[in-house]
């Protein structure tokens, strides 16, 4: 990713700071005056979301330094870390969520909301979808994987908006349990979403890769002109940058400029191909 794309991912990430700066005001006031448990938990929600995008936005500032010393090949995974920090997160809402249902059934409020909170963990609700969609759709464009994990958070937000509507009619209507059971619910679904961002995060940083993908490339190599074999084949995630390492061999009686021009042929055909523009390609020659 370079440094005008980073630019365009930081755009969603201070979105997704102003948007939660801008609900959580709204509700924890709205939920006091309307007397609202639901929606003063709703802001209070949104208030920890912040940390989570500014995580993000700091890991998109880091990953945009250029290599160092100690880092020769950039910084890029430190979205990945964005990414951790934002599932902690995220898992953390959902298990509180998941223990408010369960403290609402054992302990039942009596106290009956006014009807006005509901509009406004609606709306909340359709705000933050929109915001979902904005970044869902830039993260693809732009391939990064924390404004991924934004975008789900932002989703959850707009759940969690829907649970607190559905608990705040409930309560009004006097169906007390509607509340737990739509609060229970929804903080399964962001415990998910929290654990599929962890588990893609922790495989990139213990450089997995996708096997079919592999298979991919590999075919890519093997059918470059003047390559005879591959062996060794290997990748890895850098961030969302791909690194390549594979070993052909050719034809031993080529100079070690028709080698190394297959070699850049190579290189060449990855980047178009699959989007590569980090690989080794050691060259050896196949002795029968």
């Amino acid at each position: 990713m370079d440094h005008s794309t980073y630019k365009k991912a930081e755009r969603g990430a201070w979105l997704s700071i102003g948007s939660y700066i801008l609900l959580s005001g709204i509700k924890i006031s709205v939920g006091l005056i309307g007397k609202s448990e639901a929606l003063q938990a709703d802001g209070l929600n949104n208030l920890t979301d912040i940390i989570a995008s500014v995580a993000v936005l700091i890991g998109l500032k880091i990953a945009q330094k250029p290599p160092d010393e100690n880092h020769r090949y950039g910084h890029s995974r430190a979205e990945t870390i964005a990414s951790l920090v934002a599932a902690f997160i995220m898992i953390t809402v959902g298990i509180q969520v998941i223990m408010g249902s369960v403290e609402s059934v054992l302990n039942p409020s009596e106290t009956s909301p006014n009807i006005m909170t509901a509009f406004v963990a609606f709306f909340s609700a359709i705000f933050m979808y929109g915001i979902y969609l904005y970044n869902l759709k830039l993260s693809k464009k732009v391939n990064s994987k924390s404004l991924y994990s934004a975008a789900q958070d932002n989703r959850s937000d707009a759940l969690v908006s829907i649970g607190a509507m559905i608990g705040i009619i409930g309560a009004y209507f006097g169906i007390s349990w509607l509340d737990p059971a739509a609060a229970f619910i929804v903080g399964i679904v962001i415990c998910k979403t929290a654990w599929e961002i962890f588990k893609d995060a922790a495989l990139d940083l213990t450089d997995a890769f996708e096997v079919e993908k592999l298979k991919e490339i590999e075919s890519t190599i093997r059918s470059t002109p003047g390559v005879k074999l591959v062996k060794d084949i290997k990748a890895r995630l850098h961030g969302n940058q791909p690194i390549v390492d594979a070993t052909i061999f050719v034809e031993p009686t080529l100079t070690v400029i028709e080698g190394h021009q297959i070699a850049e042929n190579v290189e060449e055909r990855l980047s178009q191909t699959h989007q590569i523009n980090h690989s080794h390609i050691h060259i050896e020659p196949q002795v029968n």
